[in-house]
């Protein structure tokens, strides 16, 4: 299993007219958090798209258990708990800095080969970088 923590703030352009974050903003939280465990992971979407591979999402859902509002700092939390094969499954846990629960969702991203637009497996050197976290 892999986890990784990202911090971000909640910006006013983010929040409804009840001062809650707006629900669609959370797909970019779960993108920001993806984004960042890539990077830690030592990739990112730009080395997988320079060799060829796309990775759309083809699902996302979410659970809200507690608002989150204006200038709050939020921690995403990212979790890969499978080793992907042709597609991979990203958890989130979103909390507030009072560690409060916010959100959980889940999204499922596949492997597309740009060229073909038909789904592949991940190449090894993608593999080889999750490998350390699933003996």
């Amino acid at each position: 299993m892999y986890r990784n923590k990202t911090k971000l703030r909640v910006r006013y352009g983010e929040t409804d007219k009840m001062g809650y974050v707006y629900h669609g903003n959370y797909a970019q939280y779960f993108e920001i958090g993806r984004e960042e465990a890539m990077r830690n992971l030592g990739s990112d979407y730009a080395a997988l798209e320079k060799n060829g591979i796309l990775m759309p999402v083809i699902s996302l859902w979410t659970k809200f258990f507690a608002p989150a509002y204006y200038d709050q700092v939020l921690t995403v939390e990212t979790v890969i708990n499978t080793f992907p094969n042709i597609r991979m499954k990203f958890d989130y846990n979103i909390y507030n800095a009072s560690e409060v629960l916010v959100a959980s969702g889940q999204t499922t991203l596949v492997f597309v080969d740009e060229a073909k637009r038909k789904p592949v497996k991940p190449p090894e050197w993608f593999l080889d970088l999750l490998r350390p976290y699933f003996k």
